[in-house]
Formats: structure tokens, C-alpha cells, sequence
């Protein structure tokens, strides 16, 4: 028994391989659609119990998504999970503390040379979209509303303009910091993320690299100093 379901488990992880190798071959992108079960059952000579479970699997590892009565669609989400970090789970104030300036100090690294990279390999659509969810944001903050979610895609936009897929791949790490340097500032520093967003946009857009990447660096540290600030008077 124990055999067959190690057996079964084997052919399942080929099955995964090759379905990802028709996504490759094909070049899919994340939306397309891909065969259904019965047919790529016909085509890897597999059963469709066997293709299901594989779909299930590429599923869980976000390379597929299931909308439902419309079929199976390469997933948006590029094979990331959704908690690389493992942050769900950490509930300590004084610890959320510690992750949110480690989460800086790796944004430090990687962000003002995307911004950079971004100044010089951006498209004109891609500068266009990135300078219109930055005047999201700043519509946003102007009502007094939450633009965190609004913020994480700005800098998602910021990411797709380098050019880089693997830097597109980074993007959760981003997503996390984002969302607790807000909550752990008390979003004192709205009209400091205002001002400090059109200045690295307006760099990016004017093919500025230099200046796209000090206007991220004063951005990112005044996310530390706001922190910093906040942690001391507790």
C-alpha cells in the first residue's frame, strides 16, 4: 500500500514537470488557459485522477489558479507564495518590531537600485501606469482613506518597470514591509509618503537613476526613522 501511494506520488510530481513544461514551451502567460483534464490526460497518457491531483498541487504552489466554470488559468502569481516569510504567525508587538526594520534593512538593499533600473529600462506604458498609481496613493491619502493596498501596488509598479522578472518575484517581501511599517507608525507619515513617492516616480519618469534611487533611499528611511520614533516613546 505504502509502495502504490509512493508510486502514485512519483508520477504525480512528473506529471506537475511536464505540465510546467507545456506552460514554458507554450510560452503562457499568467491568464492563459490551459487544456482541460481530459485532454491532457490523452496528451501525457496519464489517467485524469492522476492530472488532477497535479493540477491540485500547482494550485497550492500558486503556478495555477481554478476559475470556477471557466476552467484552469496560469495563476498571476508567478509560483510566489503568499507568505514567503512566514510572517502570519508573529503576534508579538516587540517582534513585529524587530521583522519590519530586518524587512528595511533587505529594502535598503534591493529598492533603490530597482528604482534606478526602473529610471532606465522602464517602457512608456509601464512609467505611465507606475505614475498613475502613484496619484492613487496621493488621492488617497488627500480623503484621509487607507491606501495601503494602493501603496504595495505602487511599488509593485515601480518593480515591473526594471525590466526584472526575478525582481518581480521580490515583490512579497515589499508587500510585507508596506503593510507593517504603516501599522507600526501609526501612519504618522502619510504626507511623507506622499511627497516621497512623486519625487522617486517623477525621477523614474524623467530617467533620472541617480536621483530615482537617493529619492528611495530618503523614502525607506524615513519609514526607519518613523519606527524608530514610535518603538522609543513605549
Amino acid at each position: 500500500m505504502d509502495e502504490k501511494k509512493e508510486t502514485g506520488k512519483l508520477l504525480t510530481r512528473a506529471v506537475e514537470k511536464k505540465i510546467i513544461k507545456i506552460i514554458k514551451e507554450n510560452y503562457m502567460q499568467p491568464g492563459d488557459k490551459l487544456k482541460n483534464e481530459y485532454e491532457l490526460a490523452e496528451l501525457l497518457n496519464v489517467s485524469r485522477g492522476t492530472i488532477r491531483e497535479a493540477i491540485k498541487s500547482l494550485i497550492s504552489r500558486n503556478i495555477l489558479e481554478v476559475r470556477q466554470g471557466a476552467g484552469t488559468f496560469v495563476s498571476n502569481k508567478n509560483g510566489v507564495p503568499e507568505d514567503p516569510l512566514g510572517l502570519t504567525f508573529i503576534s508579538d508587538i516587540k517582534e513585529d518590531k524587530k521583522v519590519a526594520l530586518d524587512l528595511l534593512d533587505i529594502r535598503l538593499m534591493l529598492e533603490p537600485e530597482i528604482a534606478a533600473l526602473a529610471a532606465v529600462k522602464g517602457t512608456p506604458k509601464q512609467i505611465k501606469t507606475m505614475l498613475e498609481q502613484c496619484k492613487i496613493v496621493e488621492e488617497l491619502i488627500e480623503k484621509g482613506e487607507d491606501y495601503r493596498e494602493a501603496d504595495i501596488l505602487f511599488h509593485k509598479r515601480i518593480a515591473q518597470c526594471s525590466g526584472n522578472r526575478v525582481i518581480e518575484n521580490l515583490i512579497p517581501i515589499i508587500n510585507s514591509s508596506v503593510s507593517l511599517t504603516i501599522n507600526l507608525t501609526e501612519d504618522v507619515f502619510r504626507q511623507n509618503t506622499y511627497k516621497e513617492h512623486r519625487a522617486v516616480a517623477e525621477a523614474i519618469a524623467s530617467g533620472d537613476s541617480l536621483g530615482a534611487k537617493c529619492a528611495m533611499i530618503v523614502h525607506l528611511n524615513t519609514n526607519r526613522r518613523g519606527i524608530e520614533k514610535n518603538f522609543s516613546k513605549k
